[in-house]
């Protein structure tokens, strides 16, 4: 039986989801120009698949164009390759579409260049649970529950450097069938294009092996969560980590204090955006090592920001090191647009002058309706999203709540682990 190649274009959308369109690889030359069409509204198919409410109804037409920089090609002996390039959604003219997270991203990075002379390296470590792995006693960190996975990690970090994702580390977490893995840091969008492709090609791999990972934030309302965890640091323009000051309390620099500050201030509110389900909050709730104030702290994993450590003597290789992980994050946010507001509020930090909050903790909202709401209030909120995807993205969550607002906790966990 012959067979034609095809090749798939993907955007992540509101829900956090990887979807587009595909077409026949002997188009490719084309489609990096024109990109395949999609009506708007498309990026309010919810979770769990209908759409649920739209601003756009079913009027316009956006293009998806792919990112020659963002292609996967991964062959699988006796199955198709993944195939597939992650795109920037445009106007029918050209331009950027105000919707396009990817543009959203850009657009807050281009903004702390402009106003300070910084870059931004990011990580997403991501943890996931791993279905592959037979019923066995709770075994987290051992030996045994790493050889229990068998060769999907070792297939998963072959794949993701196949892909053009340098791989950082996998291991067996806290959590029963529960992995982590991280990517090395990269710069800019490429860092949450790096997020998106790693959970793809966890999947891949899975399906693969007659199996399927969840990324879901937590499985069952008092089992272990799942968390997303960015990592970030800072270059100056000429590429020179500046993150790193050893005389400077917790060895962080002005401008990193400042702009840790900025997300101190604005986290309550960014929790809609990074924290973006009704069980993310079952995961951000105490004695669960996961944040539940909105606090800063050295080499402490129940901080919102964790200052994290550096090793050896060389002042260089500490501060090429040396880095913060943002803990408020899971895989049901949109990695482009979870990074733009973290950029976009510890800019705010660093041109307002902010100072770290040590002694006053603020509380995390309890709920995704509650986020929202803060979110709504913010009014820096509106300019870094824009007034109509900001309420747009508003409209979308509450109808995500209203979807599953009768049902118990364990069976919303057990619907968000179906979809993630």
């Amino acid at each position: 039986m012959e067979r034609e190649q095809i090749v798939f274009v993907g955007t992540c959308d509101l829900s956090g989801h990887f979807r587009g369109k595909s077409f026949p690889a002997a188009d490719l030359p084309a489609r990096l120009q024109r990109g395949v069409g999609l009506a708007p509204t498309n990026i309010f198919m919810s979770a769990f698949g209908p759409i649920h409410v739209t601003t756009f109804g079913t009027t316009g037409e956006v293009m998806l164009i792919p990112d020659p920089s963002t292609r996967v090609y991964v062959p699988f002996g006796g199955s198709t390759a993944e195939y597939f390039y992650i795109g920037d959604l445009q106007t029918l003219e050209g331009g950027p579409w105000h919707f396009c997270p990817r543009h959203i991203l850009r657009r807050a990075l281009d903004r702390l260049r402009h106003e300070s002379g910084l870059s931004l390296l990011a990580s997403f470590e991501q943890e996931f649970v791993y279905e592959g792995v037979a019923a066995h006693p709770w075994q987290p960190y051992e030996l045994d529950a790493y050889r229990r996975q068998g060769a999907f990690g070792e297939s998963l970090l072959a794949a993701m450097r196949q892909a053009g994702v340098i791989p950082d580390s996998f291991l067996s977490e806290y959590g029963p069938r529960q992995f982590e893995v991280t990517s090395a840091p990269a710069a800019g969008v490429r860092a949450a294009d790096d997020a998106v492709i790693t959970r793809e090609l966890a999947q891949a791999v899975a399906f693969r092996l007659g199996t399927r990972v969840s990324f879901a934030p937590i499985l069952t309302p008092d089992g272990i969560g799942n968390g997303t965890h960015v990592h970030w640091s800072f270059l100056d323009r000429d590429g020179q980590p500046v993150l790193f000051e050893s005389q400077r309390p917790w060895q962080l620099s002005h401008q990193g204090g400042q702009f840790i500050a900025g997300i101190q201030h604005h986290l309550p509110s960014l929790c809609a955006l990074t924290a973006a389900s009704v069980p993310s909050y079952y995961r951000l709730r105490p004695n669960r090592w996961a944040p539940v104030y909105a606090d800063a702290a050295p080499l402490d994993r129940g901080a919102a920001l964790r200052i994290c450590p550096v090793s050896g003597s060389d002042q260089g290789q500490r501060a090429r090191q040396f880095n913060v992980e943002f803990r408020v994050a899971d895989a049901t946010a949109n990695p482009y647009l979870a990074l733009a507001m973290l950029v976009q509020a510890g800019l705010d930090g660093i041109r307002e002058q902010r100072q770290l909050q040590l002694t006053t903790r603020q509380a995390l909202p309890a709920s995704l309706g509650d986020a929202l709401a803060l979110l709504e209030a913010n009014s820096a909120a509106s300019e870094w999203l824009g007034d109509e995807l900001l309420s747009a993205y508003v409209l979308f969550k509450h109808a995500e709540i209203k979807a599953i607002e009768n049902l118990e906790e364990a069976e919303i966990c057990r619907r968000y682990a179906e979809v993630y």
